[in-house]
């Protein structure tokens, strides 16, 4: 058994309850959770009073707490306790996949600075231990690509729609009745929430710091019963995809786009809220890792493995960046893609190349091979002429 730990939790929403419930109920770990610091002061909770606190200094300045373990929705707060704690002498548990992708040079740099460690393995992908993984298992290994399903909510609801033959507005609202969704979903279906995960897990895979704001992404949101059924009509399924891969000897592209995916794909059987990676390496080929992506438990059991680590000292230790090999990041890949779309516009120019074409009096579309850039151009130039954007995979 590891040493003893004592943590302050910050935030006690479904992860921090998830979390809670599962550190009670398991065995071979020493730790304690003996302060909770929360927000909103008379919302009820399961727990005694005096578990909580609503000042965060009186978590991070407590000299009898080891392990801070965040939690929280607020980006900015989130932020300011990471690296206070760090700056305290704490290590630090985070599932906040949005402030580590935005600040990952800077809390490597202070993990660095205080000798102090971040896990976050729950910030990527719910319960399953991928970033570990990547870590460990790849440590030395050239890898080619990291591709997959990195979000819960979206996968959830494009399975409903598929499997069930109801709209996107009626998927959503089951998802959300489910606690899959937020109210306001945008982070989870306009592809955000994949972005995030994707710019972490880029970095332990090829060791490469690429800010959320550089990565294309593209979402669900304007995904229609006609996309469904030209999917099926071909055998297909509409998945959200994280790809992270290498284009040349020293290139990298990456993106968040729905994607037509066969039968014949590890992803294609990826149902509801679960999630799905593929990796693929230079001599183990591809490897296939699948496991639940939203909830609280799933996510607080991912928590739960850093804490349990966290007693045995472990750190990342960022094995890719230290390589002589550093990688460019590039947005000039080509895809195929499938775009709906309406009225009437040079669509044709942002191609290299048109495979097909289809009008009739309601709905008009092309399938064709463009580079990223491009294709981010075209969305931006004429955002609400477009319907729904799919890719058929990387040329």
């Amino acid at each position: 058994m590891g040493k003893a730990i004592k943590i302050g939790l910050f935030g006690f929403g479904v992860v921090g309850q998830g979390l809670y419930d599962i550190l009670e109920k398991s065995s071979g770990i020493n730790a304690e959770v003996v302060k909770i610091a929360v927000k909103h002061k008379d919302k009820p909770r399961s727990l005694p009073k005096d578990y909580f606190t609503f000042e965060a200094q009186e978590v991070l300045l407590n000299k009898d707490i080891d392990l801070i373990v965040e939690l929280i929705d607020d980006t900015d707060a989130a932020y300011n306790i990471i690296k206070s704690a760090l700056q305290n002498g704490k290590n630090v548990v985070s599932a906040n996949k949005k402030v580590l992708a935005e600040h990952f040079e800077e809390f490597i740099q202070l993990q660095l600075e205080t000798g102090k460690s971040i896990l976050y393995e729950a910030s990527v992908c719910g319960g399953i231990p991928i970033i570990r993984t990547i870590e460990e298992y790849y440590i030395s290994e050239l890898l080619y690509s990291v591709k997959g399903i990195f979000n819960g909510s979206s996968n959830y609801i494009l399975s409903k729609m598929q499997k069930e033959d109801i709209s996107y507005e009626v998927a959503l609202k089951q998802a959300q009745d489910l606690g899959f969704a937020e109210s306001n979903p945008k982070l989870d279906v306009e592809g955000f929430d994949a972005k995030y995960k994707l710019v972490i897990l880029a970095a332990h895979s090829f060791g490469l710091y690429i800010h959320p704001e550089e990565v294309f992404h593209y979402g669900i949101s304007g995904i229609s019963k006609f996309d469904i059924q030209y999917a099926k009509e071909k055998k297909l399924k509409i998945k959200l995809i994280s790809s992270v891969f290498k284009n040349s000897e020293n290139s990298i592209s990456m993106y968040v786009i729905p994607e037509f995916v066969d039968k014949y794909s590890n992803l294609y059987l990826v149902e509801d809220e679960f999630n799905g990676v593929t990796v693929e390496g230079a001599f183990s080929d591809k490897q296939f890792f699948s496991g639940k992506g939203a909830g609280g438990h799933p996510t607080g059991s991912a928590v739960l493995s850093d804490i349990a680590a966290n007693t045995y000292n472990y750190k990342y230790e960022y094995h890719k960046t230290q390589k002589e090999l550093q990688y460019n990041y590039s947005s000039e890949s080509v895809l195929r893609v499938y775009i709906r779309y309406g009225g009437d516009f040079n669509l044709e120019s942002f191609f290299e190349q048109l495979l097909e074409r289809y009008q009739n009096t309601t709905i008009q579309y092309v399938v064709g091979e463009i580079k990223l850039n491009r294709l981010n151009q075209l969305l931006s130039e004429f955002k609400t002429e477009i319907g729904f954007v799919c890719s058929l995979g990387d040329k």
